[in-house]
């Protein structure tokens, strides 16, 4: 049997897929605006763009590893409090 651990170039990839995701998530806030209250409208009032980013992509590796342990569905927060 394998290790259940990924090899480092693809922990690389993954790590900077997730970035570049929440990059452009990030970018399209500050242009369009996100919902009053929602964490992101929180951390753009105070936080630069690339911190914001980083902190995203990894509530987002969080909620996918979750997901993934638990074998769940992702569901959206009722309201833009995420």
């Amino acid at each position: 049997m394998g290790s259940a651990r990924s090899p480092g170039w693809a922990r690389r990839d993954l790590r900077r897929l997730l970035v570049l995701g929440a990059t452009a998530v990030v970018r399209w806030a500050r242009r369009y605006g996100s919902p009053a209250g929602s964490w992101l409208a929180r951390m753009l009032s105070k936080k630069p763009p690339k911190l914001i980013a980083v902190a995203l992509a990894n509530k987002m590796a969080r909620i996918a590893w979750a997901l993934m342990i638990r074998g769940g569905a992702y569901q959206a927060p009722a309201s833009g409090a995420a």
